[in-house]
């Protein structure tokens, strides 16, 4: 059977700054990005011929193309789910240039959160879709829909707060040694967490995303083209989407096994097409919109049992040096949040040797999109 397995590769990545409110608006963003990534990998914006974004991404691949001097484009692509869609933007391109549907691919991400609106402020958006029947009694954030799920983990296992809070650390304490991350310099002690406002109980302010504007985007060329390119190639081992049966988006409380969510059915396609498993990787990037999905996906993609993720974060085991080193640039908790995509961009830092927190000697990095929402992930390996 043909399959992804290192048949190509990333080989540039760039980011705009993130900030609270920057005056560009999206457009602008997404182009910095995506050309900086091309100078990155040292291909000329001409030779783009495939794009993959989200379907949230307000800037589509036919304005891009204009604007950064693209050719002829032969893949575009779109995936939806917000934050579940990130990994398989690498994922589609990936399978397109394996496939000889395009040579340069580019996958990218702005967004304007930071100084935008809040889109779950508009109840009548929902009136007419499922959520009529999911949401009724004001289930109407991300942090309450996912805060119920966690109330249910923390019930169901005997977590307690100390456990989320260990994710939070272990986010922040990365981006304390990453100039670019919004919590760059402003540390987190225990006492913080734990006096900190409730936002959606059993979260706290701390248990929360950042809020974000910026722009991400990375590159993606067949492992033969990567060779000669301007930076240490980063390949795509492997890559999946998954959307289990009888799934309901953020708030799977209906199913018979609510904590069993799409990160176990991505992770049993990523592993089955892989040369090594979880106890294999270096370095993780887990999405983090909320610290409960940690725990969540450390047992969903096979890092321990059912029931065991809380229990995995004790002793230091996501930091630097302990079992399993996460999010090592701040992930969406404490470098930026735009929908998972700078985990993509960190997993490639990591493996190229050039992360501010750098895992000695990584050589392999598992990246993760949402849980809790059709999802995808990808192993990347050096």
């Amino acid at each position: 059977m043909a399959t992804l397995k290192d048949a190509t590769a990333i080989v540039g990545i760039g980011q705009t700054a993130f900030a609270k409110h920057l005056p560009e608006p999206e457009k602008t963003l997404a182009c910095r990005a995506i050309l900086a990534a091309l100078d990155d990998a040292g291909i000329s914006p001409a030779e783009v011929d495939a794009f993959a974004s989200y379907t949230m991404e307000e800037t589509d691949e036919v304005e891009v193309a204009k604007a950064i001097g693209a050719g002829d484009v032969t893949f575009f692509s779109k995936v939806g789910f917000g934050g579940g869609g990130s990994c398989a933007t690498v994922g589609h391109l990936a399978g397109a240039i394996a496939t000889g549907q395009a040579s340069v691919g580019v996958a990218w991400r702005s967004r304007k959160r930071g100084s935008g609106t809040r889109p779950w402020k508009n109840t009548a958006v929902q009136l007419p879709t499922p959520a009529q029947w999911t949401r009724p009694f004001g289930l109407l954030r991300p942090a309450d829909e996912i805060g119920m799920l966690a109330r249910r983990y923390l019930h169901e296992y005997g977590a307690t707060r100390d456990h989320l809070f260990n994710v939070a650390l272990a986010c922040r304490n990365r981006a304390n040694q990453n100039p670019a991350a919004m919590m760059y310099e402003r540390p987190l002690t225990r006492e913080m967490y734990m006096t900190s406002r409730m936002i959606s109980d059993p979260l706290c302010l701390f248990d929360n995303c950042l809020e974000t504007d910026g722009a991400l985007a990375c590159v993606v060329v067949s492992a033969e083209r990567a060779r000669d390119c301007r930076r240490k190639p980063v390949y795509v081992h492997s890559a999946a989407q998954g959307l289990p049966a009888q799934h309901h988006g953020m708030v799977n409380y209906w199913n018979d096994d609510p904590l069993t969510g799409p990160a176990w059915t991505a992770a049993r396609h990523l592993w089955k097409q892989a040369d090594f498993g979880p106890d294999d990787i270096d370095v993780a990037q887990i999405y983090d919109a909320f610290t409960p999905l940690i725990p969540l996906s450390l047992e969903g993609y096979g890092f321990c049992g059912r029931g065991e993720g809380a229990a995995f974060t004790e002793g230091g085991a996501l930091e630097i040096g302990g079992r399993l080193p996460l999010n090592t640039g701040g992930g969406g908790l404490s470098e930026a949040y735009v929908h998972g995509f700078n985990l993509i961009n960190e997993g490639v830092k990591q493996l190229r040797g050039s992360s501010t927190a750098q895992v000695p000697n990584a050589a392999t990095c598992l990246v993760t999109a949402g849980e809790g929402v059709p999802t995808s992930a990808l192993l990347l390996r050096s």
